[in-house]
């Protein structure tokens, strides 16, 4: 089970920017999913996650009104959507599944799935 995040890149404040994150081997419906962003020296925060349903969704303060998440219909994709980016936006990117509690697919059951990808690279210029 591995998450892929694409679309990161170096934008001008005011820019707009969408960020993929592809499932390979599941599928969102038994996860939830977030995006997070980490800058050197700091520890990863929470930008948005949307629940299971994938009608549940959470924002961190600054970011309300400006990016959005969202799931494809085939619940493999999750996007972040970001409007008038900001200097303070810049950090890289990861996507997190998290299954919550044990994770079956059919009838082969796991221990609780928490999966993140290796990033990507958002700069926003003053």
């Amino acid at each position: 089970l591995v998450v892929t995040e694409s679309g990161g890149d170096s934008v001008q404040s005011g820019g707009s920017l969408t960020l993929s994150c592809e499932a390979y081997g599941f599928s969102f419906t038994k996860f939830v999913a977030s995006w997070d962003r980490q800058t050197p020296g700091e520890e990863r925060v929470l930008v948005a996650r949307i629940g299971m349903e994938g009608d549940s969704m959470t924002y961190a303060d600054s970011v309300k009104g400006r990016f959005t998440i969202s799931r494809d219909r085939a619940k493999t994709m999750v996007y972040l959507q970001m409007n008038n980016l900001k200097p303070e936006d810049t950090g890289v990117y990861y996507c997190n599944a998290d299954s919550l509690k044990t994770y079956c697919a059919g009838s082969v059951c796991s221990s609780r799935q928490n999966l993140w990808g290796r990033g990507t690279q958002v700069t926003v210029s003053p």
